[in-house]
């Protein structure tokens, strides 16, 4: 039988609570997957993770909502979010989808997570070009009334009243997490003659892609409110984008907002 350290033990809980899989684990120790699945069950139980033994109270409908996190995280699943029911399992599961391009938005999505679902423990799934930001909780349906079946632009999103508040608090948190999952900030150029000679200018710009004429809305509504002048750019003849070129919006956007990392 091999033993092995507390410092191993250790190392390898660390990657797993960081959303490793316990395959990548076994083999980077070189230890039995059985045992890295006994460890991570013992440190879930240890620290009340393990599924169908939490009984945590709905933060919304308890009172212990927070807001902001609440604000970025909407903004997020209406962007590259989905919410899946699994046969089999006792909770559904929201995924939150993040390009590798920025871990950054990984950790900002992990975050929000845990500050929306404090009981609740975010892991990682590694997909091809990217991670899916997941948890499970039996409170996603009270949290996101939009999910339905099919697409997010097939159905109709409207916010709930509660929502529509919480967006009119936090606007600048809901729009972040629109631009960090179905936006980008990009950097136009031009060349013009200038005293004969060809001088390169560039600008930078705001924008927002989606499918959805009810999610494209709601971030132009929440826009607006926060003084941020936009248009509607067409590519062909799909208006799917929200363009923000203004050099004073685009300040503001920067303030507030900022390129994904």
């Amino acid at each position: 039988m091999n033993f092995h350290g507390t410092q191993v033990r250790q190392q390898a809980l660390s990657l797993l609570r960081g959303g490793a899989k316990n395959a990548d684990v076994a083999r980077r120790f070189d230890i039995p997957v059985g045992t890295i699945s006994y460890w991570k069950h013992m440190d879930r139980a240890k620290r009340g993770e393990c599924p169908g033994r939490i009984h945590a109270a709905c933060p919304r409908c308890d009172g212990d909502l927070d807001e902001a996190a609440y604000a970025y995280l909407l903004g997020l699943y209406l962007g590259d979010g989905h919410i899946i029911q699994y046969s089999g399992h006792r909770s559904p599961s929201l995924s939150i989808t993040c390009c590798d391009t920025w871990p950054g938005l990984m950790d900002e999505c992990e975050q929000a997570m845990r500050a929306v679902f404090p009981a609740n423990s975010p892991c990682r799934v590694r997909r091809k070009g990217c991670h899916d930001v997941k948890m499970y909780s039996k409170h996603l349906w009270c949290l996101f009334p939009q999910h339905g079946p099919g697409k997010k632009h097939t159905r109709k999103i409207a916010f709930e009243p509660w929502q529509q508040a919480i967006v009119d608090t936090h606007p600048w948190a809901f729009i972040r997490g629109l631009i960090h999952s179905d936006g980008c900030r990009i950097v136009n150029w031009t060349e013009k003659m200038v005293g004969g000679a060809r001088k390169r200018y560039e600008y930078p710009r705001y924008f927002f892609t989606n499918k959805s004429d009810d999610i494209r809305k709601l971030c132009g509504d929440t826009l607006t409110k926060v003084g941020v002048e936009w248009t509607t750019l067409a590519r062909g003849s799909d208006p799917f984008n929200i363009s923000v070129a203004c050099r004073a919006s685009v300040a503001l956007m920067d303030l507030h907002v900022g390129p994904k990392y």
